[in-house]
């Protein structure tokens, strides 16, 4: 008896798992940062249950010129359209569609002012 399509598909992805992984963060081709140019800052309201304006900015990569929406952490900002900028992934977990997060302190993201605790987080030094 000949197996099934589906069943010498799933024998396949058993034996190779690594090849059929989704890929998290695709913008970022697999480097742990990219430089990017802010092309707008806005507000967005989270999903529910929570309720809140979570600050976010569109920026378009400087090395794929691929456009993606990035959380910016932290109290306060300085970002403008085209600031230039470094992101990471890492979502906003209540923000759907924002997989990336901006890295304050470097480029032309002021760190967080008046910050006291978790100071590497924001960009900000002792």
């Amino acid at each position: 008896m000949m197996a099934t399509i589906n069943q010498i598909l799933k024998r396949y992805k058993r034996l190779q798992p690594h090849s059929w992984y989704k890929v998290r963060r695709p913008a970022l081709l697999s480097c742990p940062q990219k430089k990017a140019i802010c092309i707008k800052a806005f507000e967005m309201s989270p999903k529910k249950p929570n309720s809140a304006k979570r600050k976010v900015v569109r920026v378009r990569l400087t090395s794929t010129n691929r456009a993606v929406t990035c959380y910016i952490p932290g109290e306060g900002h300085n970002l403008t359209t085209h600031s230039i900028v470094l992101i990471h992934g890492g979502r906003a977990q209540d923000l759907p569609g924002v997989k990336y997060q901006i890295i304050r302190g470097k480029l032309d993201c002021a760190p967080v002012k008046n910050r006291r605790r978790s100071l590497s987080i924001y960009g900000k030094e002792k």
